[in-house]
């Protein structure tokens, strides 16, 4: 993996968008390895996050919420639903459609990979403080939020 240290041209520890791939990097570790010992993925979290908090959806409507490929949803999906997770149920206003909805044992899950992400977190951030671990929150958004919208069609 790569690294920022001593070794690393000033150039590199000095410009941002190096120093976000090495904190994306390192999150990523973080996350894989968290949410696999808590036997699930990312995918699922983020599925389960949408559905919590914005309900019964379709596939596709979870994929957009969720920024996952339709390809992967369904396959997630299959992997929620074998162990309970969320629920599918045909569209009653399309029959061709389903509609998934978080399952009681999907939100104890959900709240379980809560806790997990909270320590990842707190790895992730701990030499900051409170402060600045917010402050660094409210930048980021700010970055992604302009480039989303950079993006939107006009």
């Amino acid at each position: 993996m790569t690294t920022s240290d001593d070794r690393t041209p000033t150039r590199l520890r000095h410009t941002p968008s190096w120093l976000i791939n090495l904190a994306s990097a390192h999150s990523h570790r973080l996350l894989a390895e968290g949410f696999t010992a808590a036997g699930a993925r990312g995918y699922h979290y983020r599925l389960l996050a949408a559905l919590e908090e914005y309900g019964p959806a379709s596939q596709a409507d979870l994929g957009r919420r969720s920024g996952i490929d339709r390809s992967d949803v369904v396959a997630a999906l299959n992997e929620l639903a074998a162990k309970n997770l969320v629920d599918r149920s045909p569209d009653p206003s399309d029959r061709r459609r389903n509609v998934i909805t978080i399952t009681p044992e999907g939100s104890l899950h959900l709240a379980e990979l809560d806790k997990v992400l909270t320590r990842i977190q707190d790895d992730l951030l701990a030499p900051l403080s409170p402060g600045e671990r917010t402050r660094l929150t409210e930048l980021l958004v700010r970055v992604v939020d302009h480039h989303a919208e950079n993006r939107r069609p006009g």
